[in-house]
């Protein structure tokens, strides 16, 4: 057996980051690990039988190989490719990268079926469960989001709320972040929903919490790193979109899992905090009807 990257060591593996376990494999799966160190778009959006073709291996050795490097399988490797991949591109690389679209419409629904599809791979049910169990035994819960994932961040907020969980939004950076998380401690669960590039100030907030005795929850497109190596729980979504943005679909969709789970685990609270609510959406005469 050879190390992972040994053959490769003159191959500039930097895209990967910490993708790869460096983990000795047998040399019919070194050539696979191979491949995808030597072609990063390849690795990132070949199908499995290119890829096994390409290694001179049969696409059973392609999925081995996945599972040694400690993925699920293909497309759990493929996606986590994919985000590096993905990171290291400009915006305008991005959109190159994408191409023109028959229907734009289409394209992007399309796009997140096969990412919702893989989010449902990506996620066992136990994992949303222990998930769901931290969040309803929660003292309190700070759920931080920055940019286009403030989105996802702010409906789980806004619906927890809504269901009487004392939970609260964090969609800047800097000192509000900084104020809004250093009371988290034993008892408290952060959720962080961070894809695409790894926000520095997210991160770090993230393992301040983890080492002041809070739970936290990470929705992220990425199974490895350092949000994954402090997370009590980790969540996988893709966020590939079309274009030049990324996609928050599947987050959303998660999040939207989560509170259901949530609403189950006290439905008595949560019934009697929507119907307050409601009450008071009649007496500020908010809605039309």
């Amino acid at each position: 057996m050879v190390d992972v990257l040994d053959e490769a060591a003159s191959v500039d593996a930097t895209w990967l980051g910490d993708a790869l376990a460096d983990v000795p494999l047998p040399k019919s799966q070194q050539r696979v690990a191979n491949v995808l160190i030597r072609n990063p778009q390849l690795a990132s959006y070949a199908e499995l039988s290119v890829i096994a073709q390409r290694a001179d291996v049969n696409v059973s050795t392609v999925v081995r190989t996945a599972q040694a490097l400690g993925y699920r399988g293909w497309p759990d490797l493929q996606r986590e490719l994919r985000s590096r991949y993905l990171v290291r591109l400009s915006t305008e690389d991005t959109l190159a990268e994408h191409g023109p679209y028959h229907s734009p419409l289409h394209d992007a629904l399309n796009h997140d079926l096969a990412n919702l599809r893989l989010t449902l791979e990506s996620n066992t049910g136990a994992e949303a469960e222990a998930a769901i169990a931290a969040l309803a035994a929660a003292d309190s819960i700070l759920v931080v989001g920055l940019g286009s994932f403030a989105g996802p961040a702010s409906v789980m907020a806004h619906l927890g709320s809504t269901m009487g969980y004392p939970i609260a939004l964090e969609s800047r950076a800097g000192v509000h972040l900084a104020t809004a998380s250093n009371m988290l401690g034993p008892g408290d669960v952060l959720v962080v929903v961070n894809m695409w590039r790894s926000i520095a100030q997210i991160i770090v907030t993230a393992e301040a919490a983890h080492a002041a005795g809070a739970k936290v929850i990470a929705i992220s497109d990425m199974r490895r790193g350092r949000l994954a190596n402090i997370a009590d729980q980790l969540l996988i979504v893709p966020s590939e979109g079309i274009s030049f943005f990324q996609s928050v679909t599947a987050a959303t969709s998660v999040v939207y899992g989560l509170l259901a789970g949530m609403e189950s685990a006290h439905p008595r609270r949560s019934r009697e905090a929507i119907r307050r609510t409601q009450q008071l959406w009649k007496d500020l005469e908010i809605y039309l009807d």
